[in-house]
């Protein structure tokens, strides 16, 4: 199967200029150590790398250790079946398997490196791995024709004490067994009861029929076909590995075979099924059409003929894509973690089988960004997860490399498996690390309350289930119970089975107590009694922020029906600021965590605002568990060139310096001196000790340009802003945010609320 497919968008010339520039190829190298100095010259090659030489010498497995191999892993292939395009030649499939090398390392940070190899002779072939194989922490094949493949990988397999996995074979097994699970458990059909025919007797077809035989299809309710017809007992010129699959059937056709089957597999040609066969089959029947580019039947096809059918395919422009990147790069990602031995059946069986309940949660939003908003919930439509779901990465591996310990083939076990789901979520997500220290600190506090005030939205709903589900405190949902039930049903989400807790701020037992209490505080400003009564009744904002004022709540999530400024003017009714509020964002770039401020309050700070907002986000900081280093930026250093803005952050200086703060602090400079203390050699004045991780800007456009360019060029993660200075914790999200900001967004509230220890 094809990686990723798609509907042709572009020309040829478009796909030639894309390999070519601006560097032919699609794959480079890049050092993981410094090469700036002799010094790391010295220890990278001679004589510092005789140390690592002579300890690897001694025990291979010092390999893991000392170099790369435990997370490198080699594409290697002969061009003898390249995609859907035949036998073209080793030097052809180079382009395909730089392109798997890519997918390895965007999908799972696994390095690899394509080796294609000019032979079509298996025993040639396997002399050429076998002796090249100790470099890597494993082998991923691909494109070499059936039947040679098999015996390929069984021999490497062998003669490696590494994981060979041929992808051809196993992960369209993988990917099509989740989809079968899944919809089985939609029609209500169970494994051990459908009857399965398979068209398509090569590499996949016969890897996925076997790995369905695993997890419960019994042998005797299978049925597989080739071009020459039905795979029978007793039929001659069968090879051994279909004839390991050949059952007593009277059937000689796939026409036959299909007859009140429940499921057909498609891993043959264009038309190899027809609407007749189609509409033969037993009702509710599944169907994977998996041919690429052009499946065996269409789904506009199929669904001419059956309104019952559960459809999938390999192409990405339909629903249900069994898609090979969903299995490939996690099987290897948790075996190599755990210095796995092979990929035995065991690892295949745990992968499809978290793959299928991963569809089974709800969706993410990143996802339905990438297919341009459509919603995707379990059903039907989606029993596969999508490819750009960002919990793969941790939610797969664990299940595989628990298999691989399980099974006695993991050299290094995993101790603690929840710390590696941390380490993998880091691993392509930089907030990852930051935001499960939080969460655990919000987990370890007692039970915060926190109020969704605009709980009638469904991003609000998911968001608030999420919040649950992951244990973070109790979620409090603002607005009309029927209709929040009702779209929490069409989101997929049992409120009876979670126990969400829903307020109708109309009919509260609280409103008259909110009422009264918020008239006192706001009858001297211009308002009277039935203003504020419409406000508590009609405006979530304000009955939200009137539950935490009172301590009915905790904390409060609110703006993704109503911009920043609005809310803020309307919570400030209700709430008083502590000492100073200021907007604080969190970068996070090229293992660096940086706070901004201000990104949302002071348009033009003043000095005495400047020196208040180092204030503010430094306590914040050192609440986060970080040591503030603050560094206030300008196109100035230090009064060179002279201007107005430069004078203010001096004075800010000049006040800190007066106050006699207890955190590091210095300014004004440009983002190079702040960010790299290499580059100070020339003012052995400064006072900061490393590398600035509080960067206060000298005006608010300034602070947020560059943190929204900065997410915008791609490369780090944005944060924020939080609100910081409320007397109680209220976190304002953008307009229309996902819902994994508004779960961070919960997660800040709930920390904020001053039941975490400084840490």
């Amino acid at each position: 199967m094809a990686d990723l497919t798609d509907k042709q968008t572009f020309s040829d010339e478009d796909a030639l200029e894309f390999h070519r520039s601006p560097t032919p190829g699609k794959i480079s190298m890049a050092p993981t150590k410094p090469m700036a100095t002799q010094r790391d010259l010295s220890l990278a090659y001679s004589p510092g790398v005789a140390i690592p030489v002579l300890a690897i010498a001694e025990d291979v497995d010092k390999a893991y250790d000392y170099t790369s191999k435990g997370n490198l892993v080699a594409v290697i292939s002969n061009g003898t079946a390249i995609l859907g395009l035949g036998n073209l030649g080793h030097m052809a499939s180079k382009p395909v398997m730089e392109g798997k090398c890519v997918l390895f390392k965007r999908f799972a940070d696994v390095d690899s490196f394509d080796i294609e190899v000019k032979t079509t002779d298996p025993d040639e072939f396997i002399t050429v791995v076998k002796n090249i194989g100790d470099t890597w922490g494993g082998i991923n094949l691909e494109d070499i024709k059936s039947p040679e493949c098999f015996e390929i990988e069984a021999q490497l397999q062998d003669l490696l004490d590494i994981p060979v996995f041929h992808d051809d074979q196993h992960g369209t097994a993988i990917i099509s067994t989740a989809g079968l699970i899944n919809a089985c458990h939609i029609t209500g059909k169970r494994l051990e009861d459908v009857k399965v025919v398979l068209a398509g007797a090569g590499a996949a077809g016969l890897s996925s029929i076997g790995l369905m035989k695993a997890v419960g299809v019994r042998a005797e309710n299978t049925v597989i076909v080739d071009r020459d017809g039905v795979i029978y007992k007793g039929r001659e010129n069968v090879d051994q590995w279909k004839a390991a699959h050949a059952t007593d059937t009277p059937h000689r056709t796939l026409a036959e075979a299909m007859v009140g089957a429940d499921v057909v597999l498609g891993l043959s040609a264009k038309g190899a099924i027809t609407k007749e066969m189609v509409a033969s089959m037993a009702p509710n029947p599944i169907i994977f059409a998996m041919a690429n580019p052009d499946p065996e039947i269409t789904p506009e096809d199929v669904a001419s003929v059956r309104s019952d059918a559960i459809m999938a395919t390999g192409r990405s422009d339909y629903v249900n894509q069994v898609n090979n990147v969903l299995g490939f790069p996690y099987i290897f990602r948790g075996a190599l973690d755990v210095r796995a031995r092979q990929v035995n059946h065991e690892m295949k069986v745990a992968c499809a089988q978290a793959l299928a309940a991963l569809a089974r949660e709800d969706v993410p939003d990143e996802v339905a960004m990438a297919y341009r908003g459509r919603k995707l919930r379990f059903g039907p439509d989606y029993i596969i997860p999508s490819p750009f779901d960002p919990r793969l990465i941790w939610y797969i591996p664990p299940f595989v490399a628990q298999a691989a310990m399980d099974t006695g083939v993991a050299r290094k076990p995993i101790e603690d498996m929840d710390a590696y789901r941390t380490q993998l979520r880091s691993r392509l997500d930089p907030s990852a690390a930051l935001m499960q220290n939080i969460s655990g600190a919000v987990r370890a506090a007692p039970n915060k309350r926190v109020v969704f005030a605009e709980g009638e939205e469904t991003a609000v709903i998911r968001a608030a289930w999420g919040f649950k589900q992951a244990e973070l405190g109790t979620p409090i949902l603002l607005g009309r119970e029927d209709l929040i039930r009702q779209n929490a049903a069409e989101a997929g989400l049992d409120f009876d089975a979670m126990g969400m807790e829903i307020v109708n701020a109309r009919v509260s037992e609280h409103n008259v107590e909110y009422t009264d209490w918020l008239y006192a505080r706001l009858q001297r400003r211009g308002y009277l009694r039935r203003d504020v009564q419409r406000m508590i009744n009609q405006d979530r904002n304000y009955f939200g922020a009137a539950m935490v004022a009172r301590g009915q709540a905790d904390a409060m999530v609110t703006g993704v029906t109503r911009n920043f400024n609005m809310v803020l003017k309307e919570v400030r009714r209700v709430l008083d600021v502590k000492e100073r509020m200021i907007g604080l964002s969190i970068l996070l770039a090229k293992g660096r965590t940086l706070f901004v401020a201000d990104t949302s309050i002071h348009e033009l700070p003043n000095a005495e605002e400047l020196a208040e907002i180092a204030i503010q986000a430094a306590d914040t900081v050192r609440k986060l568990g970080k040591t503030p280093r603050v560094a206030f930026l300008s196109y100035s250093t230090f009064g060179n060139p002279p201007g107005d803005r430069g004078e203010k952050v001096r004075e800010a200086i000049r006040i800190l310096d007066q106050r006699g703060v207890d955190f590091e602090y210095e300014g004004e400079m440009p983002p190079e001196l702040a960010l790299d203390p290499e580059a100070r050699a020339a003012y052995p004045f400064m006072r900061l000790s490393g590398h600035a991780n509080v960067l206060v800007m000298p005006a608010i456009h300034s602070a947020s340009i560059s943190t929204r360019l900065v997410q915008s060029l791609g490369g780090a993660t944005v944060i924020g802003p939080l609100l910081v200075g409320l007397e109680k914790s209220v976190q304002i999200v953008s307009l229309g945010a996902s819902v994994s900001e508004i779960i961070t967004a919960a997660t800040f509230a709930a920390y904020d609320e001053g039941a975490v220890a400084e840490g």
